[in-house]
């Protein structure tokens, strides 16, 4: 698995609409700037977030972005592959996969079937409630008192 700026950029922008989930509409411009994104290469972002059923738009003067489901609904593994396509390393890992001859008798396959299943659990299961919380916790500020 391989993520470009794109998928990089649509990582931070759901997590970043995550953060202010249940608030107000964020502009592309406003949104774009907080990631520190191309407003023009991030609107294209935005387009195969809302395809992909991750974000919603409002037009007009009052419009933009937000998330259209809760964020712990949404996890990593369905923003990677919205945006960079499937997660195999190569093509016959898949179930029922026909393009080689020598698929029985290879070697690396079960490799990376491994390698994808590896990957598959980690993004798979983690959901950007939980990475809210680790910024939460991990902006808290101790105080002591005596």
């Amino acid at each position: 698995m391989k993520l470009t700026y794109k998928g990089d950029y649509a990582l931070k922008a759901v997590l970043d609409l995550a953060l202010h989930y249940g608030e107000e509409l964020v502009t592309s411009h406003d949104l774009a700037k907080r990631i520190d994104a191309p407003v023009k290469f991030f609107e294209q972002v935005l387009m195969e977030l809302k395809k992909g059923g991750i974000v919603k738009s409002k037009r007009g003067n009052e419009g933009g972005y937000l998330l259209s489901k809760d964020p712990s609904q949404i996890t990593i593994g369905d923003i990677v592959r919205i945006i960079e396509g499937p997660i195999e390393p190569i093509a016959c890992v898949k179930e029922n996969y026909t393009g080689c001859v020598d698929i029985n008798g290879c070697v690396f396959r079960n490799i990376w079937q491994r390698v994808y299943q590896a990957t598959s659990d980690i993004i798979d299961q983690v959901t950007f409630e939980d990475l809210v919380s680790q910024i939460k916790n991990r902006n808290q500020v101790l105080t002591y008192t005596i």
